[in-house]
């Protein structure tokens, strides 16, 4: 891939070969507890049967757990009747739940397992800044010592972008300078369907971000991907002082005291989520390898015939499933769904690298059924291109409760996706 002239979206059309997305090989610097329950969510009609499912121990076909599966499927099928239609998730937004928000929030301590457990279920719009603050570790749980905390970060922050990014190219190491090069290609192309991330000073906070970050973060520098994470944090802290849709924002409205604000949370933020997961931006990307292998072993234990036929078409997981992990999901869905979806990533805390694998298995196989009648050519351009442009809360709250039903089925069990 040519620095600054990869195209995004490209496909390979040859077996088993790298994975198709430019983000196969990423450019980088040279320098470097959930609650829930079916009810909790609105679900989809694409629900593909549940193939029968070995049991991990013995091998064997665990009946058991295919009339669970059968079972679990077919109540969340019938919550679906009375799903919710509302755009923003009626779950989030139901009056008992915002009053247990607010309940939690305004405690002198916020017990952070109690909020991890309303948060998996979806987050109030208005209440998600702090929330998601919280949860990452970055405000206290503390509410005497909340302000002064994101206060001195804050200045952290600042101090930082005036020694590393506010300098001249001459006190720049050769490495750096490509390194900032390659982050100001990016930012244009991230999230290229909100064409609020097309206005140039939102570009601009994205590139001091990301180079701060990877300044900061030697040991990975800047990874192709790593800009689609900063975006769901972006988009959350500026609505605190912006109304109505994305689309419609204009940061011009904001003071610059402000953005600067909303960049330090942005940055502190993205360091606490990716803290939990260095190793998927170090060096080949071990993390993510090792992610892609537990999916394919886990989409051959639930759907045996779809994993067949991805193996016999010779396509391998890493080449649709890299990007998935490496950009998590933000390229798969629709944006105006990526918030609510990394309400649950965030809920899930240290544990998210390994429930990733479950959310990504329920993902595919909400496509079961087509997949199987697919050959590799038309797989790929089909995982390449998944058809979400259309989905709605309910689709996503699907993909999450089966993930949740198979992370209950299979968590006690885990020598099925031993590495």
């Amino acid at each position: 891939m040519s620095k600054g002239r990869s195209i995004p979206g490209k496909v390979l059309l040859t077996r088993r070969a790298d994975p198709i997305d430019d983000l196969s090989t990423p450019e980088r610097s040279p320098t470097f507890g959930r609650s829930f329950s079916e009810s909790d969510t609105g679900t989809s009609d694409h629900v593909q049967n549940p193939m029968e499912v070995e049991d991990p121990s013995t091998g064997k076909s665990n009946n058991g757990n295919v009339n669970k599966l059968k079972s679990s499927t077919s109540n969340i099928e019938n919550t679906s009747k009375e799903a919710h239609k509302s755009p923003i998730g009626t779950r989030a937004t139901d009056s008992a739940r915002v009053t247990k928000f607010t309940k939690e929030l305004s405690a002198p301590t916020v017990i952070l397992e109690r909020l991890r457990e309303l948060a998996w279920s979806g987050v109030p719009p208005y209440m998600r800044p702090t929330v998601w603050r919280l949860l990452l570790g970055y405000a206290p749980p503390n509410s005497d010592r909340r302000e002064g905390v994101l206060r001195r970060k804050r200045l952290e922050y600042f101090d930082c972008v005036a020694q590393f990014y506010d300098i001249p190219d001459t006190e720049r190491s050769d490495d750096e300078i490509n390194m900032l090069r390659q982050i100001a290609v990016d930012c244009p192309r991230t999230v290229p369907d909100v064409t609020f991330f097309q206005q140039v000073q939102v570009q601009k906070s994205l590139e001091r971000i990301l180079y701060t970050w990877a300044i900061r973060h030697p040991a990975s520098g800047y990874v192709q991907g790593i800009n689609d994470l900063v975006t769901p944090f972006l988009v959350v802290f500026l609505s605190e002082y912006l109304e109505g849709s994305v689309d419609d924002w204009s940061i011009a409205n904001i003071t610059p005291e402000k953005i600067s604000d909303i960049e330090a949370d942005c940055y502190w933020c993205l360091s606490k989520l990716l803290d939990g997961m260095q190793d998927h931006y170090t060096f080949a990307q071990p993390g993510i390898q090792r992610l892609v292998f537990k999916l394919k072993e886990l989409v051959r234990r639930i759907d045996e015939p779809v994993s067949k036929h991805i193996e016999e078409q010779g396509l391998e997981f890493l080449q649709f499933a890299f990007r998935w992990f490496n950009c998590l999901l933000i390229r798969e869905i629709p944006f105006h769904l990526v918030t609510r979806l990394w309400d649950t990533y965030l809920a899930e805390g240290d544990a998210l690298p390994d429930f990733l694998v479950y959310i990504f298995a329920s993902f595919l196989l909400t496509w079961s059924d087509k997949l199987q009648k697919l050959d590799f050519q038309e797989m790929v351009m089909f995982l390449q291109h998944l058809p979400t442009n259309a989905w709605t809360h309910q689709e996503l709250e699907m993909v999450l409760s089966r993930a949740y039903m198979w992370h209950s089925m299979f968590n006690n069990c885990p020598s099925h996706l031993a590495s």
